[in-house]
């Protein structure tokens, strides 16, 4: 079993954007590329665990949402490299589309997509690291087992979940999980 870096979309990986639902809506921060690529060298998986709740409320569909991750996927070709698994939660309790309306166990803060993940990837996530920019991106990564980093936010009550790690830039947290890396 190898450990994982399971990484949130929407302002972890790329530029916060409002609901983004265009290919061209995915920019990758800085250096976040350049820090998957090191991390997967040095032997971990790196997952995506996104929730997409824009699904369920209609603003796109299953498609355009395809389009959007093969963007990404390009762009991080681009650096030479890329993600070991996207996950995508399209759920959301509030949603108007059928079927995806729902309160369910892989919406963040639940850790449904980070077991997923670690079942069919055979991950150990005692070993594994969820970063993200929201206090539900840290709770799913402790409800899984995994150490956490949270990455963005400015002020120690947005920081409530108690993160093993805080970070103002998710490169600056990929590169300190690097250094945390045995042997």
């Amino acid at each position: 079993m190898r450990p994982a870096v399971f990484l949130d979309r929407d302002g972890t990986v790329t530029e916060p954007r409002h609901y983004p639902s265009r290919p061209d809506d995915l920019v990758l921060q800085s250096g976040v590329a350049a820090g998957i690529k090191l991390l997967r060298r040095a032997g971990l998986a790196v997952v995506l665990v996104t929730n997409q709740s824009g699904l369920a409320r209609g603003f796109f569909d299953g498609a355009e949402l395809a389009a959007m991750h093969a963007h990404l996927d390009r762009l991080l070709t681009r650096e030479g490299t890329e993600l070991d698994s996207v996950e995508v939660c399209p759920h959301h309790p509030d949603g108007v589309v059928r079927g995806l309306t729902m309160v369910c166990g892989c919406r963040k803060p639940a850790p449904g997509m980070l077991l997923n993940s670690a079942a069919r990837l055979d991950l150990d996530l005692s070993r594994s690291w969820m970063v993200g920019d929201t206090p539900s991106d840290v709770q799913a990564g402790q409800a899984a087992g995994c150490r956490t980093v949270l990455v963005g936010q400015a002020t120690d009550s947005v920081r409530s979940p108690n993160p093993d790690a805080y970070f103002a830039t998710t490169a600056q947290a990929l590169h300190f999980i690097l250094s945390q890396v045995d042997g």
